[in-house]
């Protein structure tokens, strides 16, 4: 059951579905990592912050005041976003504190978490080539900030090519 305020699976699954990029590359993960990177370091946020395409690390970083613990919860976040193709915190919302999802697929809690904080990064004709994560905060707050720097990404790769 979503609570009231909160999106549903379904609004966050059509935001990320608008966020389609044309490409990303190593160039533009180190864009998108060091925007993350900007934002928390304005707000002092002690967070662990990844992005990876295809398995492997792109962007890694972890900010004063973070953990070894957040950077365990990034790869179970990015974990369950690679494994259902979907944000850790649409999974999150679909099954409330994993009520059902780790029995009915057979996972490992040590390994995924259905915590807010990872979004799939999409290309367009390609479908999910990674994800980029941040644990830390609030997970409503770790997913807002991704999703934003994807925008901006989205944004910036239309500006590049005009």
């Amino acid at each position: 059951m979503v609570e009231q305020g909160e999106p549903t699976p379904e609004e966050i699954d059509r935001a990320e579905q608008a966020l389609l990029l044309r490409r990303f590359d190593a160039d533009d993960a180190w864009w998108l990592g060091c925007r993350l990177r900007d934002h928390a370091a304005a707000r002092h946020a002690p967070v662990a912050i990844e992005i990876r395409r295809a398995g492997t690390r792109l962007f890694s970083v972890v900010m004063p005041g973070a953990t070894q613990d957040n950077l365990a919860w990034v790869d179970r976040k990015i974990a369950i976003a690679m494994r259902f193709e979907r944000s850790s915190y649409a999974l999150n919302l679909m099954f409330r504190a994993g009520d059902g999802l780790f029995e009915r697929f057979g996972l490992n809690r040590a390994t995924y978490a259905p915590a807010g904080g990872a979004v799939p990064i999409r290309l367009i004709g390609t479908g999910v080539i990674g994800a980029a994560a941040i644990s830390g905060l609030a997970q409503e707050e770790d997913h807002g900030i991704v999703i934003e720097a994807l925008a901006a990404l989205k944004a910036h790769q239309g500006e590049a090519s005009a």
